[in-house]
């Protein structure tokens, strides 16, 4: 390969070598020629100039493959760029001359494609030069366009672009000839060619005024039927010209216009255009749209979600300040499409349709707007739901006549409600405590209109409803325990209204469901609120016939949804739970049978609904309390379950006497049995396998079902790798919510709430936004499949064998299409059995049963249908990992073989190639070891089939398998596969993508096989590593998203095998390119190997990311220059920049990525964006300190509303800080204002929080690095040594202000951030002396900042969790030493003293909003920080003590201007504390009584306080450990100075009567009730011996067991505490008596009885432990 790296080619090598070599050696010369065209001497490329063209012009005429053709093109365009023209018209003509060649022969076509792809290139690269030529040009390829086959029209078309593009305007005269040659082509039966005439049309429209005006219905019209059987590629192509020619139509560019006199669109002719499309029928298009829409016939799918896609593309071009002024129209427009009657004709379509514009609002208002915009997009959707809902309460109200129109409104107006909800839900959540003025806005008024919906008639619009109003109590908590309350009390006072009684259950359900994503939780008695409305709800469901049904329902949902809320909450209600469920199903078969023959039609429905319900709440039980799971519960839980077993066989009697309407409600009672019996271990129920089975089997084999529904689990059961054989890779694109309803499976993509409401209160799915259950049809197939799985292990041989033989007799019964659902249900119940016997360790059975299973599985290898085939490889290879015997094995793959080798056609070859695969990856190389040979000859042969793209697809696919699976054992095959792989990448034209696909996974299978050997410098190896490093740049250069992110897997591999080869110079710019790609795998390949290489090599993966900037803006310098990185303009600039290649600024990757933050959502890619981000900040903030400092301010900075980054609640005294934040917020939001066209979306609430977390990295990654970091006279003098070094410490300004900026955020997830910053800036300067005032440091200069920073922390609404880490600055700050003003201290001490008066108020606060243990990590909290003052406060005072007196300086003396800071008097602090004393030694004592009990073993739990303790309630026991855990240690040390200092002379009485006299606080706190008797009934001994007993029992017992996890801190604390214990007179002679009996009342277990020398043994192990400590 070296001897290709040379300017001209080496004739003389190319001759030696072998002719399957020589387009491998020509490529890679190509390639090198195209890196040193750019870097040659002008000269010495015109010197050779000759000879290279002569050589580049004969290569065309050598059958060149696609991707050679390519690079010959761009080397031929580029060389003449940079040399002499003179030649450029004879090569032309040369082209044009063999393009006009009548020859149509297989062999000549190559070189003809070579010449149409040269021509392209010449006149992108040069365009006008060649001006005179191109009429003659574009009628020699539109000429030849019309005899080509459909690689030579894509490749025509493709060069016709490349000729606009070049020519730009010049080329008007031959426009409209263009458009009406392609035009016709845009409905080609191949669909490379409709993307290609896609594409060509979107340059066209550039320039062809006419296109946006005289044709624009022509256009839609063409661009509807191009939709039509259109595979993905096509439609993101012809919905990205549909959306362009639209936006263009409607807002022309300014140049255009000028230039000619046209007539512009209007929004609403554009509108109602694009509407057509959606709400289009087949083919027989009508012209005007109105009379379209009357016809009648079904909307086609496919034209639907391209049409969707355009809208989004349309709107995107046009931007976000345009959606921000036009979006009421817009809402009002896509919200019309959804209430269409031809949109919603039947149920499925309806929901296909709403999930469409869901997609269209999410994709637009999700991601164009900044978190301003999208408050004032959620004030549009509240009006728009409330416009509707008056419409619906008129049609309700009116019940004087018959008003058919007014129910189709409602029926039309339950999507549109589904629709907006969403949107307003997803809106709300992503805005997070950001959307607070929605709520806060009386307005506005949201809540009352989503309440309002919760009485809307249909189900679909209340469930909707119930869902929005959940995630508003997601994202703002302290919302969640009012709605709960709000939607109890209204539904105790509508009891008498269905809907109200719906509606409202589905919003406490949805509320309850909610919870596990509020870290604070609800309070306990909630739970016992919503047990007793469910058990209301259940008794009184009997009374009205009117509401049996939904009160039923209603019962049922909460008691379900109560389960979410965790083993705590449930145990209290586990005996009631069980007795009700008992009670819902007969007792006996008498009791089934007495039941049956008195019930009624509608009696049935509604016990059939309950019992459904209960088994619901059970399922929801089982999954969500696997605590609570004893052998005893199991066993109650079987009474009902068995009982429901038994009634399923009764049920078809029922349904055939009472009618099939009770069909619906029958699925749901089997789809809920089924789900539990799924959860709970199958031994459990042995005894009714029989029966069960049954029912399964009939479920899946549809044989009482007369639909041929499938399953829709059969993707996720075959292997992940396979997605490239089931398409299943379109779950991974950024349109997968709605590409998801053009897949083959029942009810694809059809997913919505109505059709399982209990799935309002569920866990979201990964992935999804809403939860979306399937059909009842679907999902009772899929449960009977999943359940058939987790049976089958369990079952024994003669009915497995029973069940293989029925299944191949329901094959053979079934014909046409119900045998391809019969066969696909019947799979994947095979596949879950196979599957649940390989995690069992289960073998399949003996040889009759693997024969029956053999049979069944071979014979669908044979299918014509892709995915049965796919299936029956993936069950072969199971069943050989089960089975796993050598015999088994290899007469499954001699089979396949056999069958191999004699079949021709395409269906078995696919199959059998397949098998081969699929026994490889289950068995291992080992176990397939002697099959090797075999199957890789087989499969290299098959992969050669050149007439069957299929057969190479999937005999590559299998290849790529075996490679996997073979590891080591493969590396003798190494090298003819490499061969033929760079073989086929040079010849297969690139429109079969999956082939290329399948060549590049086969590429990093070999790459992964060879591995560190690549590094090796044998001729071999580097023949290998030079193949494989050729056929990445070639799939690099596909024009296929799926094999460019293959190429870039296959590079990430490289560069971890063999880094040193790996050319990061090309490879980081184009994946900095590839971040802004429109595919979301793409950007996810991009960002996982730029995680990889951030991890090695951050420095120069930044500096590459830059030369694309640089040469960016080399060519376009006169463009306007971003001048700061402002957050946006990454992410913004514009978020259309997917489209339009990459934005990297001087920012640099680091803050393209931070813009990618704001607009992905998919968790696995923002997830490698923080890790990417993460690496590049260890390996780089020390050395560009700024750089990354002003990232982060400017990401804090950059606020979307001026509001937020003022501070909240601010005081007078920060006037001046609010003016220094609007300057800020002003400068911020100008930046970029020049360039109107595209949005400014600021960084986003979470982009934010991890901006603040980045500058707690900094800071902790400074204090490793250099210790000048945290010292300003060290810092300065580097300064001024080298003006380059960059120190933290001088940039502690920034620091705090982004600090504050965070602390006083709307965002609470924000203020923590911010506050956990401060902390840190606290501890890390709070010694650095300031060196210009001598004794001062220089923290003082910003007391005001950080007391403003605290100060909104401490108000009425704040959340616990706040509080908490704002009373730890508060410590902190204090006991840091900093604060010199005795204002400022009393400021922050003030914010203390104010906290301290909420711990006093006692346990149960009325108004309560979180769970018990909010509180009890709020006061425990406060606690602490009190106590590490305090302890400040004593060593500060012990210290003054010890030194000499002296006279305090008088300020009025001091002339230095620093003077008016005065130094703090060294008792100041405990004056400030002495007055809370009294009050706080009590609070310390009961906490620490708290954390005594709570550290008892478990089997000691019998004798805690029934009632709880003085901080904590007994349901939240184990929460409120957590919270105890983390405060105990400074509060013991406290206690123990406080004992020291005054306490062993103080009664807790007079403690009492100190508080009282000073009558600073309402009712004290009930400390420790339970311990029995009154403080006053103590001596002041026993008193005093019983803290001394406490303080020794915590502080030993911590000492002889701590915890791993304890910190260091507490070790030390528990040792200053003892210390400071035993430098008490007082302690010293009460442990000098004879005993020390250590007791609690009650708690005779906690008992210690040591002798004196026992104690002095533990003091001398104390010791130890301090030296440890320290």
């Amino acid at each position: 390969m070296e001897l290709a790296h040379s300017l001209l080619l080496n004739e003389e090598a190319l001759a030696q070598i072998t002719e399957a070599k020589r387009p491998v050696f020509i490529f890679e010369w190509l390639r090198f020629l195209d890196k040193v065209l750019v870097a040659a001497n002008k000269t010495d490329v015109k010197e050779k100039q000759k000879k290279l063209v002569e050589q580049l012009t004969g290569l065309i005429s050598s059958s060149p493959g696609p991707p050679t053709r390519k690079l010959l093109a761009k080397n031929l365009a580029a060389l003449y760029s940079i040399g002499d023209t003179f030649t450029v018209f004879q090569t032309l003509e040369k082209c044009n001359d063999i393009i006009r060649n009548k020859d149509d022969t297989a062999a000549y076509l190559p070189t003809k494609l070579a010449a149409v792809t040269c021509v392209g290139a010449f006149y992108e690269k040069m365009g006008r030069m060649l001006g005179s030529t191109f009429p003659e040009t574009v009628n020699n390829l539109l000429k030849s366009l019309k005899s080509a086959e459909s690689q030579g029209r894509s490749e025509i078309l493709m060069s016709l672009q490349k000729v606009l593009n070049g020519l730009g305007g010049a080329a008007a005269s031959s426009h409209r000839d263009i458009y009406k040659n392609a035009r016709s082509l845009l409905t080609d039966r191949s669909m490379a060619v409709r993307c290609a005439v896609a594409k060509c049309l979107l340059e066209l429209q550039n320039e062809a005024v006419f296109m946006w005006t005289a044709e624009l219905e022509n256009i839609a019209t063409l661009c509807f039927k191009a939709l039509e059987n259109s595979n993905y590629g096509v439609r993101v192509a012809v919905s990205k010209l549909l959306g362009t020619v639209m936006a263009t139509a409607l807002m022309p560019k300014q140049a255009t216009v000028m230039r000619q006199n046209v007539k512009r669109a209007t929004f609403d002719e554009v509108l109602e255009l694009m509407a057509t499309g959606f709400l289009r029928g087949g083919s027989g298009f009508l012209k005007s749209g109105g009379e379209m829409l009357k016809v009648g016939g079904s909307v086609n799918r496919e034209v639907r979600v391209g049409v969707t896609q355009a809208y989004v593309v349309f709107v995107t071009t046009l931007g976000g300040q345009w959606l921000e002024r036009s979006f009421a129209t817009f809402l009002s427009h896509v919200l019309d499409l959804v209430s269409h009657p031809r949109a919603t004709q039947t149920h499925v379509e309806a929901v296909y349709s709403r999930r469409c514009v869901s997609f269209i609002l999410r994709a637009t208002v999700g991601s164009l707007l900044g978190e301003k915009a999208q408050i004032a997009a959620a004030k549009e959707i509240c009006q728009a739901i409330g416009k509707q809902m008056k419409v619906v309460e008129a049609v309700v109200n009116d019940t004087s006549s018959e008003n058919k129109s007014g129910a189709a409104d409602i029926a039309a107006s339950q999507h549109v409600m589904v629709c907006a909800l969403q949107e307003l839900g997803s809106l709300v959540q992503s805005l997070n405590a950001t959307a607070s003025p929605l709520i806060q806005e009386a307005s506005i008024g949201l809540l009352e209109t989503v309440t309002s919906v919760l009485l809307h008639p249909s189900m679909a619009a209340r469930l909707a409803a119930a869902w929005c109003l959940r995630c508003v109590a997601v994202a703002l908590p302290f919302q969640l325990t009012p709605f709960l309350d709000r939607c109890a009390e209204r539904l105790n006072n509508l009891k008498t209204s269905p809907e109200a009684v719906s509606g409202y259950s589905f919003a406490m359900a949805a509320l309850l469901g909610g919870v596990h994503q509020c870290p604070l939780g609800i309070p306990h008695a909630k739970g016992k609120m919503v047990v007793s409305i469910a058990e209301d709800l259940l008794r009184t469901a009997t009374q009205n016939s009117r509401l049996s049904l939904q009160r039923t329902q209603a019962g049922w949902l909460l008691l379900g949804a109560l389960m979410t809320l965790g083993p705590s909450v449930v145990r209290y209600h586990l005996p009631k739970m069980l007795l009700l469920w008992r009670n819902v199903f007969p007792r006996s078969l008498k009791e089934l049978e007495a039941e049956k023959a008195r019930g009624d039609s509608f009696t049935w429905q509604v016990t059939l609904e309950g019992r459904a319900g209960a088994l619901c709440a059970m399922r929801s039980f089982v999954a969500h309390c696997p605590e609570l799971l004893t052998e005893d519960v199991i066993r109650k839980l079987m009474t009902p379950i068995e009982c429901a077993m038994t009634m399923m066989s009764h049920i078809p009697s029922v349904i055939k006497a009472h009618g099939a309407h009770l069909k619906a409600s029958a699925a749901m009672v089997r789809l809920r049995l089924y789900d539990i019996l799924a959860l709970l271990p199958p031994k459990t129920y042995e005894g009714s396998f029989n029966a069960l089975l049954r029912e399964l089997v009939a479920e899946f084999t549809l044989t009482d079902n007369s639909a041929n529904t499938t399953t829709s689990l059969l993707r996720s059961l075959c292997h992940y790798d396979d997605s490239v054989l089931l398409g299943s890779w379109l779950q991974e694109t950024d349109h997968k919510s709605i590409e998801d309803q053009l897949q083959p499976n029942s009810a694809s993509g059809s997913g919505a709430l109505e059709h399982d409401p209990s799935s309002i209160y569920l866990r979201i799915p990964a992935g999804e936004a809403v939860p979306g259950p399937l059909p009842l049809g679907v999902s009772v197939i899929d449960a009977s499949v999943a359940l058939f799985g987790v049976v089958f292990p369990h079952v024994s041989y003669k009915h497995r064998l029973q069940m293989l033989d029925h299944f191949a007799e329901c094959v053979k019964q079934a014909k046409g299409v119900r045998q391809q659902a019969v066969q696909l249900n019947i799979f994947t119940a095979v596949l879950s059995a196979l599957k649940g016997l390989a995690e069992n360790k289960s073998t399949l059975g003996p040889e009759e049963v693997r024969k029956s299973a053999l049979t069944l599985v071979m014979g669908a290898l044979d299918n014509p249908n892709p995915i049965l085939r796919c299936a029956a490889g993936e069950a072969l290879g199971r069943m050989a990992q089960v089975v796993g015997e050598a015999t088994f094995i290899a007469r499954m793959a001699q089979y396949s073989f056999d069958k191999l080798k004699s079949a021709r056609d395409v269906v078995s070859r696919t199959g059998h190639s397949l098998a081969l695969g699929c026994l490889h990856r289950y068995v291992g190389g080992i176990g397939s070891g002697q099959h090797l040979k075999t199957s890789v000859s087989i499969l290299l042969a098959l992969a050669q089939d050149g007439t069957s793209s299929e057969v190479q697809t999937w005999s590559l696919h299998s290849l790529a398998l075996i490679v996997d699976s073979s590891g080591p054992m493969y590396r003798g095959y190494v090298e003819p596969t490499l061969s033929l792989v760079l073989t086929l990448l040079l010849t297969v034209p690139p429109s079969h993508m999956e082939v290329h696909q399948c060549l590049g996974r086969c590429l990093g299978a070999i790459i992964t096989t060879v591995g560190p050997e690549l590094q090796g410098n044998g001729a071999t190896i580097s023949t290998i590593r030079s193949s494989c490093l050729v056929g990445c740049a070639i799939t690099q250069d596909h024009s296929d998203s799926l094999v460019q992110a293959a190429a870039i897997s296959c590079l990430q591999q490289l560069h971890m095998f063999a880094p040193r080869h790996v050319n990061l110079s090309s490879l980081v710019p184009s994946l900095c390119v590839h971040l802004c790609s429109s595919h979301l795998l793409l950007r996810r390949a991009a960002v996982a190997c730029l995680r990889q290489l951030a991890q090695r090599e951050a420095a120069e993966v930044c500096e590459y990311a830059m030369s694309l900037a640089k040469s960016a803006g080399d060519k376009e310098s006169s463009g306007a220059n971003v001048s700061s990185f402002a957050p946006g303009v990454s992410s913004q600039s514009d978020i259309h920049c997917r489209h339009q290649g990459v934005n990297i600024t001087e920012t640099g990757l680091e803050g393209l990525l931070f813009g990618m933050l704001d607009r992905e959502t998919d968790r696995k890619l923002c997830s490698d964006i923080h890790d990417t981000l993460g690496h590049m900040l260890s390996s780089l903030a020390v050395e560009k300190l700024s750089h990354w400092l002003m990232l982060c301010k400017d990401v804090l900075a950059a606020s979307s509303d001026m509001s937020t980054a003022t501070p909240l609640g601010s005081g007078k005294d920060e006037e001046s800080e609010k003016k220094d934040e609007m300057d800020d917020d002003i400068m911020f939001t100008t930046l970029g204002e020049e360039d109107k066209s595209k949005p400014f979306v600021a960084p986003r609430w979470a982009t934010r929080v991890f901006a603040a977390d980045c500058l707690c990295r900094i800071i902790n990654l400074c204090e490793n690095a250099d210790q000048a970091h945290f010292d300003l006279a060290m810092a300065r003098s580097a300064k001024l040594r080298n003006p380059t070094n960059d120190l933290l410490v001088l940039h502690l300004s920034d620091l705090i202000r982004m600090a504050f900026m965070a602390a006083t955020d709307h965002s609470n997830q924000l203020r923590m951030a911010g506050l956990q910053a401060l902390e840190d800036i606290i501890k890390k300067f709070a010694s650095v002396p300031e060196p210009e005032f001598p004794g001062h440091v220089i923290l003082e200069q910003y007391q005001a900042n950080v007391g403003a920073a605290l100060r909104p922390a401490f108000s009425q609404d704040t959340p616990s969790d706040i509080i908490a880490k704002a009373c730890q600055v508060c410590s902190t700050w204090i006991g840091s030493g900093v604060v010199s003003d005795l204002n400022d201290l009393r400021r922050v001490h003030n914010l203390l003293v104010s906290s301290l008066d909420k711990v006093q108020a006692g346990k149960g606060s009325p108004s309560q909003l979180y769970r018990e243990s909010a509180t009890t990590m709020e006061k425990l909290a406060v606690l602490k920080a009190w106590a590490e003052v305090y302890v400040v406060a004593m060593n500060i005072k012990k210290e003054a003590e010890s030194k000499p007196k002296r006279a305090i300086k008088n300020t009025d003396d001091d002339d230095d201007d620093y003077g008016t800071i005065d130094e703090l008097p060294p008792d100041s602090l405990i004056t400030l504390v002495q007055p809370e004393l009294p009050t706080l030694s009590r609070l310390w004592l009961a906490a620490l009584k708290d954390y005594a009990l709570l550290t008892l073993p478990a089997e000691f739990a019998s004798q805690l306080p029934p009632d709880g303790g003085a901080f904590y309630t007994p349901e939240t026991i184990d929460t409120a450990r957590l919270h105890y855990r983390n405060s105990w240690a400074p509060i013991l040390h406290a206690v123990a100075l406080w004992l020291n200092s005054t306490g062993f002379t103080c009664s807790e009485s007079a403690e009492a009567a100190a508080v009282s006299g000073l009558q600073k606080r309402p009712a004290s706190v009930n400390l420790n009730q339970a311990s029995g008797a009154t403080p006053s009934a103590k001596s002041l001994p026993e008193i005093n011996k019983d803290r001394m007993h406490l303080i020794l029992g915590v502080s030993i017992q911590f000492l002889c067991s701590p915890r791993p996890e304890e910190p260091t801190e507490h070790v030390t604390a528990c040792l200053q505490a003892l210390h400071t214990l035993l430098d008490s007179p007082y302690a010293r002679t009460h442990i000098a008596e004879d005993q020390v009996k250590m007791t609690w009342k009650k708690s005779p277990v906690l008992c210690w009885e040591k002798e004196v020398t026992a104690v002095v043994l533990f003091l001398g192990n104390l010791l130890c432990l301090q030296r440890w400590s320290c």
